[in-house]
């Protein structure tokens, strides 16, 4: 059972978008989509979203399903705007509630967004099945990153999200409200029990080193050479490397706008009385200290 897989880069936010679709029935899934914008002005855009709505068109698909691996922290979710143009069902993890009350409080959002996933069509349970036209798939919750955070297994191949990069460039940081490494290495043994031959998707490469881009591996591949995980590393191993590194990393750019549109299942805001929709900047609640440690 192998899906058809385009892979669609967004460089401003190194993000990988999925269109993927059972060549038989021709019913596809959208996973991880991108909402453009530019923090200097607020403006958002639709250019990579466009793009994937038009190669579904070209090729004829029916959208099923636009799939997050989790509420992103690097870039706001094109979801809503794909549903507007070809319709199909918004999902993400049930774990998506946790991440809501947390980050409700931090941005006041009270009575505005309601902490239980009620702006997604699909809050998926941990090993949950589901089908794309006549392929099985299903939903691990792979907590760690964070809360919510999803792989979902189509067929052969493994969306893994934030979880895992590619071999050279580890695994996703940990530091975030939610995060445990822990959980996370536990989280990565449960993908890494997927057969050897699974095709694993990144949603990242940050191109370690300035190497080509890539973004597909195998199982087989991830246990002989991930640089954080390999067959052999020990939790307290990982939990002691993977810790030393996130004390070293500042917050993603765009964490602010982005957990604000994409814990609403990628809504925007309102538009207020002046018909401008506005976005909040909470002061000294998210990263260290400047000048801290």
């Amino acid at each position: 059972m192998r899906p058809e897989i385009k892979a669609f880069f967004h460089q401003p936010t190194w993000t990988m978008t999925y269109v993927v679709a059972d060549p038989s029935t021709k019913r596809a899934a959208v996973i991880d989509p991108v909402l453009d914008y530019d923090p200097a002005s607020g403006r958002t855009g639709t250019v990579a979203a466009d793009e994937v709505i038009a190669w579904l068109r070209a090729q004829q698909l029916a959208l099923d399903w636009i799939l997050e691996t989790h509420a992103h922290a690097d870039h706001l979710s094109g979801a809503q705007h794909i549903k507007r143009a070809l319709g199909g069902s918004v999902a993400i993890g049930e774990g998506i509630r946790s991440v809501q009350r947390t980050f409700v409080e931090v941005f006041g959002l009270q009575g505005e967004v309601a902490a239980d996933g009620s702006q997604f069509d699909h809050l998926f349970r941990d090993g949950e099945g589901f089908k794309l036209g006549g392929i099985d798939a299903r939903a691990l919750h792979t907590p760690g990153h964070t809360d919510d955070s999803l792989t979902y297994v189509i067929g052969n191949a493994a969306f893994v999200g934030d979880t895992m990069f590619m071999p050279d460039g580890g695994t996703a940081r940990c530091d975030f409200p939610g995060g445990d490494a822990g959980k996370l290495y536990r989280s990565i043994q449960r993908i890494l029990a997927l057969p050897p031959a699974t095709r694993l998707f990144m949603c990242h490469d940050y191109q370690p080193g300035g190497r080509e881009l890539r973004y597909e591996t195998t199982i087989a591949a991830q246990r002989a050479e991930n640089a954080y995980i390999k067959d052999g590393a020990t939790e307290a191993q990982f939990v002691a490397q993977r810790t030393a590194r996130d004390a070293t990393l500042g917050m993603p750019a765009l964490i602010l706008p982005a957990i604000q549109v994409n814990i609403r299942g990628g809504h925007l805001p309102a538009k207020e009385g002046n018909g401008i929709a506005y976005l909040k900047l909470p002061l000294d609640q998210v990263g260290k200290p400047i000048g801290g440690k």
